[in-house]
C-alpha cells in the first residue's frame, strides 16, 4: 500500500520526501530532477506506542510504517507522453493514494515551470492530464461494454449506462472521485482502475510567514478540496528540512516552539497518508518487543494475525484483546486480566484501531 507524491516540477515534492524518509532523493532547482521514482518507508508517529513502551519497558520498539513514492514532476501534455508523462502516469497507477503537493509560496530564486505561482491552476493542470488518461481508459471500457448490452441483462445495461455517464462526467472536467455511486455502480468503477478515483490529500507548501498567519491560497485550496471530500495539510517543506537537520529532540522542540508549532508538519502528513490508505494499527506488547502492526480497516482477527505470520492465520484459535485505553489505565496486562477487562475473541472479531492483541493458534 503506497502513497505517491505528485505535483508540477519545483513545487517541493523531493524536499518533502527527504523530510519524510531516510531515502535521500536528489533535490535541485530544475524540472525533472526526480526521474526514477524514489521509494521511502516512513515510520508512522504514534504517541500510543511511546506510552506502551513506558509501561512495558521492552527490549525494542517497532512502529507502523507507510510507503511513500516521490514521482517525477508532471507538465502539460503528460497524457500524450510530454516530458516524462508516460512514466509519471504509470507510477501513479501503481500507488493506492495520492499526496498532491501545491506550491503556495513566492520565491524568485526557485523557477516555476508555468512562470508564476498559482496553485489552483497547477492543480487543474494535473487534474486535466489525469482526466484525459482516464477518458482514454473509460472510452475503451464503454466500447467493450457496448458489445454486451445486446444480451438484455440488467447488469450489462447498468455497466454500459454507468460508464457512459462517467465518460460525460470526465469530459466536463471533473475527477472520478466526485462521481456519485452506490454499491452496484461502485463495483463497476473499481473494475476500470481510474487515476482520478484514487483518494487524495492536498499539501499546501508555504513559506515561514504563512505557517503562522496563513495566506490567500490556503482557503481557496480548502474550498476546492472540500468538493472532493479531500483533506488539506499546510506545511513549509523548507522548515521541515531545517527541523530534520537538528540533531536532538530538545533542539527540534525549541525550534518548533519558536515557530508556534506543536509538532513537525510531516508528522501530521504521515498520519493523514496512513488514514488515506484506509490503514489502522494494532499492537503487540511484551518484554521482548512492543510493536505496531499495520492492517486495513475492517480486517478480522485471523487476517490481523496473518500479518505477523501466515501460520497464525491458518491455525487461528482465538485472540486475547485489550483496549489500548484499558491497558494504559490499569498499567499492565496482568492488572487488566485481574479487572476482567481482557476480551477473548473468535474468527469474526473485527479488529479496532489501537487494540493490544495476543493470538492463540495451532498448526
Amino acid at each position: 500500500m503506497k502513497c505517491g507524491i505528485v505535483g508540477l516540477p519545483n513545487v517541493g515534492k523531493s524536499t518533502l520526501f527527504n523530510c519524510l524518509s531516510n531515502a535521500k532523493a536528489q533535490s535541485a532547482n530544475y524540472p525533472f530532477c526526480t526521474i526514477e521514482p524514489n521509494l521511502g518507508t516512513v515510520s508512522v508517529p504514534d504517541e500510543r506506542l511511546n506510552k506502551l513502551q513506558e509501561l512495558v519497558k521492552p527490549e525494542r520498539v517497532l512502529p507502523a510504517v507507510v510507503e511513500i513514492v516521490d514521482i517525477a514532476g508532471l507538465v502539460k501534455g503528460a497524457s500524450k507522453g510530454e516530458g516524462l508523462g508516460n512514466q509519471f502516469l504509470a507510477n501513479i497507477r501503481e500507488c493506492e493514494a495520492i499526496i498532491h503537493v501545491l506550491r503556495c509560496f513566492d520565491n524568485g530564486n526557485i523557477v516555476h515551470v508555468e512562470g508564476s505561482v498559482d496553485p489552483i491552476r497547477d492543480k487543474e493542470i494535473i487534474d486535466i492530464e489525469l482526466q484525459l488518461k482516464d477518458l482514454e481508459t473509460v472510452g475503451k471500457a464503454v466500447e467493450k461494454a457496448k458489445k454486451f448490452i445486446k444480451s438484455g441483462k440488467k447488469e450489462d445495461i447498468l455497466t454500459y449506462e454507468t460508464l457512459q455517464a462517467l465518460q460525460k462526467f470526465l469530459e466536463d472536467g471533473r475527477n472520478a472521485r466526485e462521481f456519485e455511486t452506490n454499491d452496484l455502480t461502485q463495483s463497476i468503477l473499481d473494475e476500470v482502475h481510474l487515476l482520478t478515483k484514487k483518494p487524495i490529500l492536498y499539501v499546501c507548501n508555504v513559506d515561514e510567514n504563512s505557517i503562522k498567519n496563513g495566506n490567500e491560497w490556503i482557503p481557496k485550496i480548502e474550498e476546492m478540496a472540500a468538493r472532493e471530500a479531500a483533506e488539506v495539510v499546510v506545511l513549509a517543506a523548507q522548515i521541515e528540512a531545517d527541523i530534520n537537520e537538528l540533531e536532538t529532540y530538545e533542539e527540534r522542540q525549541m525550534f518548533l516552539e519558536e515557530l508556534g508549532l506543536q509538532e513537525p508538519g510531516v508528522n501530521r502528513l504521515i498520519r493523514k497518508a496512513y488514514d488515506l490508505l484506509n490503514l489502522q494499527t494494532y499492537f503487540t506488547a511484551g518484554v521482548k518487543e512492543v510493536r505496531a502492526w499495520t492492517i486495513e480497516k475492517g480486517w478480522t482477527a485471523p487476517q490481523a494475525a496473518g500479518v505477523i505470520h501466515t501460520d497464525f492465520e491458518k491455525g487461528f484459535i482465538r485472540a486475547e484483546v485489550i483496549r489500548y485505553e484499558d491497558f494504559v489505565h490499569y498499567g499492565s496486562e496482568a492488572k487488566v486480566k485481574e479487572a476482567g477487562k481482557m476480551g477473548v475473541e473468535g474468527k469474526e472479531y473485527i479488529v479496532q484501531d489501537g487494540d493490544v492483541m495476543h493470538f492463540r493458534f495451532n498448526v
